[in-house]
């Protein structure tokens, strides 16, 4: 389970150099999905990670240190919080330089153990998302894996949810209002940095 996490630092470039030795977490999705309301969510804290007030504006990797623990034993994860993709208010310019600088910093970051790729539950085979898992694939390394994620499950009902859950076998389902599916979340999380998801 988490029991603590504090926020590390913010880069403003891909290239920066933070080094690691811990396994990490990378949040991806495109802007409004959720994804800094799901990191407060696990980390049990409101403001850990902050949303931007413009979706997509503010292009800052955020790095976050989770204190673990299972059987009694305590270890640490980072969480990376990527900037939403896919805004309509972000240049196109903008978007290719973060793109290109995205691709490398995803395939020389070894310490990436699971990406968490956040969908909206209502919105489930939207281009960007469908071109985002195919490019997450093609690198993939044997010790690495993705996790679908879809958020805001609390706007489905329960017909709806069982037929995404059939569609998407492995995915997760989850709710930052109620906290539907926080609990099975923490658990992939913990067992792929540890290397036990095999």
């Amino acid at each position: 389970m988490i029991i603590s996490a504090k926020f590390i630092t913010s880069l403003v470039k891909f290239d920066e150099k933070l080094s690691s030795n811990f396994s990490e977490v990378a949040f991806l999705g495109r802007s409004n999905v959720g994804k800094s309301s799901l990191i407060n969510s696990l980390c049990k804290q409101k403001n850990l990670a902050k949303s931007s007030a413009t979706p997509g504006k503010t292009q800052l990797i955020n790095f976050f240190e989770v204190t673990c623990k299972r059987n009694e034993e305590k270890f640490n994860i980072n969480f990376i919080d990527l900037p939403g993709f896919g805004y309509a208010k972000v240049s196109k310019n903008l978007k290719e330089i973060w793109n290109q600088n995205l691709d490398e910093f995803l395939k020389l970051r070894t310490s990436i153990k699971l990406f968490i790729h956040l969908i909206d539950s209502r919105h489930t085979h939207l281009e960007i998302d469908v071109n985002l898992n195919d490019y997450l694939k093609r690198f993939l390394r044997p010790d690495q894996k993705i996790l679908k994620v879809f958020t805001k499950c609390d706007k489905l009902n329960q017909s709806e949810k069982a037929k995404l859950k059939n569609e998407f076998k492995d995915s997760i389902l989850v709710s930052n209002l109620n906290k539907f599916g926080l609990d099975s979340l923490e658990d992939i999380i913990i067992n792929q940095t540890l290397g036990l998801d095999k």
